[in-house]
């Protein structure tokens, strides 16, 4: 009897958790409007969850830019005019994809510039050792290079 009152109650609030969920709904002039909005939604990113878009958040001031998104829509801004106002009002954070530009160019170009900065090191570091490896053997004077090949020619013969 107990399990099945725990059950009861885990089956309530898997399932009615998200009905009692507030879901919002704009009436658009037109049908084009609600598939900039779609988008737009998706675009922009809640300032509070970070992690999330603002169509997918239930924090309060994703709410309020929802709602705001669907004013400026209805007043005839452009998608441009819309994300220029969000990150002037938010910072370049808000967009999920930073334009290129500004501060942003440092974001867009550092993989490159790392991946650039490795690929130095590393040809550095192998023009070094074949420096040093080539050095080692001319250092050698006339007897110990008589001597070296004196080696191989008996490792030869013995294999």
């Amino acid at each position: 009897m107990k399990i099945a009152c725990w059950l009861f109650f885990a089956a309530l609030v898997i399932f009615v958790g998200p009905a009692l969920a507030l879901v919002e709904t704009y009436n658009f002039s037109d049908a084009k409007l609600e598939v900039r909005y779609q988008n737009l939604t998706e675009e922009l990113r809640c300032p509070k969850c970070q992690n999330q878009n603002i169509a997918d958040s239930d924090a309060p001031i994703a709410q309020d830019l929802r709602r705001l998104l669907h004013q400026q829509l209805e007043e005839g801004d452009s998608d441009a005019e819309i994300l220029d106002h969000m990150v002037a009002r938010y910072g370049e954070f808000v967009r999920y994809r930073p334009s290129f530009g500004g501060v942003s160019i440092i974001l867009w170009l550092a993989p490159v510039l790392l991946l650039l900065a490795a690929f130095g090191v590393l040809l550095l570091t192998l023009r070094s050792k074949s420096r040093a490896a080539t050095a080692g053997v001319a250092s050698l004077s006339v007897e110990e290079q008589a001597r070296l090949q004196s080696l191989l020619n008996k490792a030869e013969q013995d294999s």
